[in-house]
């Protein structure tokens, strides 16, 4: 890995870990670019992947994948976007993206996101909700950034 990609790696990871210290900041977290061929190489998964390990829920993480199938949306109660995103080559999380809360997501099979949002552990890889703002602000806002655009 070049030192390039290394301090990058770095300063996201600082970045995080300051956004951890308050809510709103990682709502502000700064990515690169949409349309950058770097969006997958700065943000990790590394959070996403020991949460799994150690069957942790309720983590606020942020990560990267692409997107391998659309599922029916969950209209019980909240209505929800679904869909699997795949973070690597063994891990996929189901995202139920409340779209009561937030625009929906125009994803397609193939699109990389990248994403904020609280993950919950479940043997198939864990589901990944709270990709929305908060609106009574009791809770971390997360996000999806697809093609530039963040829904939340």
């Amino acid at each position: 890995m070049s030192d390039h990609l290394k301090n990058l790696f770095l300063a996201l990871y600082l970045a995080l870990a300051l956004g951890a210290c308050s809510k709103s900041d990682a709502n502000n977290l700064q990515l690169p670019e949409a349309g950058s061929t770097e969006i997958a190489a700065e943000v990790s998964n590394t959070e996403i992947e020991q949460a799994f390990k150690a069957k942790k829920s309720d983590v606020q993480v942020s990560g990267h994948g692409v997107v391998i199938k659309l599922l029916k949306d969950d209209n019980k109660g909240s209505r929800h976007q679904k869909f699997l995103v795949k973070i690597n080559a063994q891990q996929t999380l189901l995202f139920a993206h409340n779209i009561d809360l937030a625009p929906r997501v125009p994803v397609h099979v193939g699109d990389e996101i990248s994403f904020y949002g609280e993950y919950v552990y479940n043997p198939k890889g864990g589901v990944m909700h709270w990709t929305h703002h908060a609106p009574q602000g009791d809770h971390a806002a997360g996000w999806i950034l697809h093609n530039g655009q963040k829904y939340q």
